[in-house]
């Protein structure tokens, strides 16, 4: 191990040298306060930034135990810390260098709070993972440019979050306990025979649809539940106003609708829910947003893969007689793949289903009376959605949270109804039932087949591998929603709980490390997920690392749900089912 003194001269001694001398850098070098571990050195100025660690010692962090004092607050107090860390950075000067010279970045959240691989505190130390571009004049070592990058700037950004006294303790605490009692209210939820809940004072609306900022100009309306739907839950940490209860609209499990004229907030309340699966920050406006951690969002996608899927409960007797029980395709139409992504997320243990009919596939949701007048049900091998969505409760206990602004034929099947007058809810349950009766529909019910538990499918393992020849391994990430794994790329862009390109990046690698590792013959996809969940739990998202030694900076890696890793495999276009 080096010290301070040595990287310092080192650095100087590297200045004018060929960028690829940096690589003498690798190694651990010790500080008064902290270690710092130099993992992996960039090739070129350009190239991805190299991986550093900077550790201290707890005893010298001062962290107080009762912030880390079980898995919830000690993830949320990680993630404080991260954000700590990349508010201290300076911003980049015009003089820092070519390519990624003198960038330095730890991976922070936004407004959600997902466990990460950028900060992890241990009983006898805390450490944070950071990128850092070391300086460069064209591909040139600028050495005294690194010496006061890492001799001097990333100690004194690093201190900023991992020393305690170094911290606003009390906004600390206040993210601790807020992360804390929003997962207390998820574990609450089943047992009051609820899917979500909305918290009294809430507010939803977004910046625009490019930020997910809240909106907080004048006359935004915060949020108020309806009597009827009004419950309370028992927080284990006291409010800023010093109260330790909630109240708040309850979802129930079953059938509920969000009904309401345009622009009057379903759409805004039901991707509050979508997002309400991880916990907010303070001030986001939804913390007090909370839903099942089971739910997952359902949208129809025009030309995804669909592989030995089960489908035949919504889409069966297809014309020329193709099978719909191991459905695949490679070019999905709307409804298709709305019946698959249902199908998928009940198989690997969805407790409930969001969907907006602004993003479902219309014929795939309902088939009105005039035009089963016309075309008859033999020759329609779609059995529309609002047939089954009460028996997917009875018979499966899968609850359904639907968006809708034009079909009632909903209403019999509603077990709640929420009505949204200018982004204010009310019950309408009642009067929804009302108008049913007084207006009978004349559609015909067209159930073909009894909705059953999804057979559970076996992946071959060979066919989710993403080495490319004598290439090991090529994922790459490009921004949330688009994933290259070895000679393909996926897209996830109808996968709507999928927030952070580091879960994108996580998912990729979760795949690989599963078809390596996990996917063994007669092995089931939710066998694969469970065992991916449990092996996040006990060793951490970092654990997928394909490259580094177990402990090194394993690059940003955020977890990702199993449904949406389940989502990225039913979308691989090489993935096959073994029947």
């Amino acid at each position: 191990m080096r010290d301070r003194a040595a990287l310092e001269r080192e650095c100087i001694q590297l200045d004018g040298r060929n960028y690829a001398a940096y690589k003498s850098l690798r190694g651990t070098f010790a500080f008064d306060d902290i270690t710092l571990y130099v993992d992996h050195v960039q090739g070129d100025p350009f190239a991805t930034p190299s991986k550093l660690r900077v550790r201290m010692a707890m005893e010298v962090a001062g962290i107080p135990s009762s912030l880390i004092s079980n898995r919830v607050r000690r993830i949320a107090m990680q993630d404080f810390v991260a954000r700590v860390i990349r508010d201290a950075i300076p911003p980049i000067t015009s003089h820092s260098g070519s390519g990624k010279s003198g960038i330095i970045r730890i991976d922070a959240g936004a407004q959600e709070v997902i466990e990460r691989a950028a900060v992890r505190i241990h009983d006898d130390w805390i450490e944070a993972r950071i990128e850092v571009g070391l300086p460069a004049r064209g591909r040139r070592i600028k050495g005294h440019e690194a010496r006061g990058l890492l001799c001097e700037t990333l100690p004194r950004v690093s201190c900023a979050g991992l020393r305690f006294a170094s911290i606003d303790g009390l906004q600390a605490k206040a993210f601790v306990d807020c992360v804390e009692n929003q997962e207390a209210i998820r574990r609450q939820l089943s047992e009051a025979g609820l899917v979500a809940f909305v918290g009294n004072g809430s507010l939803l609306p977004r910046e625009s649809g490019a930020s997910d900022r809240p909106l907080c100009t004048a006359g935004v309306v915060s949020f108020t539940a309806p009597p009827a739907f009004e419950v309370t839950f028992e927080l284990p940490n006291p409010q800023p106003d010093g109260g330790q209860t909630i109240a708040g609209m309850g979802i129930r499990k079953g059938v509920t609708l969000i009904v309401g004229g345009g622009y009057h907030g379903k759409s805004t309340l039901l991707k509050a829910l979508e997002r309400g699966v991880y916990p907010h920050i303070p001030g986001d406006g939804r913390e007090w947003v909370v839903s099942d951690c089971g739910l997952v969002k359902i949208r129809a996608e025009d030309g995804r893969r669909v592989a030995g899927t089960d489908i035949h409960a919504f889409i069966d007797a297809l014309p020329a007689g193709a099978d719909t029980h191991a459905f695949s395709t490679d070019d999905a139409s709307g409804s298709t793949s709305q019946a698959a992504s249902i199908i998928e997320a009940i198989e690997v243990g969805a407790s409930g289903l969001l969907l907006d009919e602004d993003t479902c596939a219309t014929n795939f949701m309902v088939r009105d009376a005039r035009m089963q007048a016309l075309v008859h049900h033999d020759f329609e091998p779609i059995t529309p959605f609002v047939d089954h969505v009460a028996q997917l409760h009875a018979l499966l206990g899968i609850s359904s949270v639907l968006a809708m602004g034009g079909c009632g034929d909903y209403f019999e099947a509603a077990d709640q109804v929420i009505m949204l007058r200018d982004y204010v809810p009310h019950d309408a349950s009642a009067e929804a039932k009302q108008i049913a009766r007084a207006n009978p529909g004349e559609r015909r019910h067209e159930i073909r087949h009894a909705l059953e538990a999804p057979r559970p499918r076996v992946p071959v393992t060979k066919s989710s591998d993403a080495s490319r020849g004598k290439r090991p391994l090529k994922i790459d990430v490009r921004g949330v929603d688009t994933l290259g794994y070895g000679r393909e790329n996926i897209d996830l862009r109808g996968v709507a709980q999928l927030v952070d390109s580091s879960q994108t990046r996580a998912i990729g690698l979760a795949i690989h490390f599963a078809s390596k590792q996990m996917m063994q013959p007669g092995k089931t996809l939710s066998e694969i997920l469970d065992q991916l969940d449990a092996l996040f739990d006990r060793e951490g998202i970092e654990t997928l690392d394909p490259y580094g030694t177990r402990g090194e900076h394993p690059g940003p890696l955020a977890r990702p749900r199993r449904f949406e890793i389940d989502a990225a495999i039913n979308r691989l276009r090489s993935l096959q089912i073994a029947h």
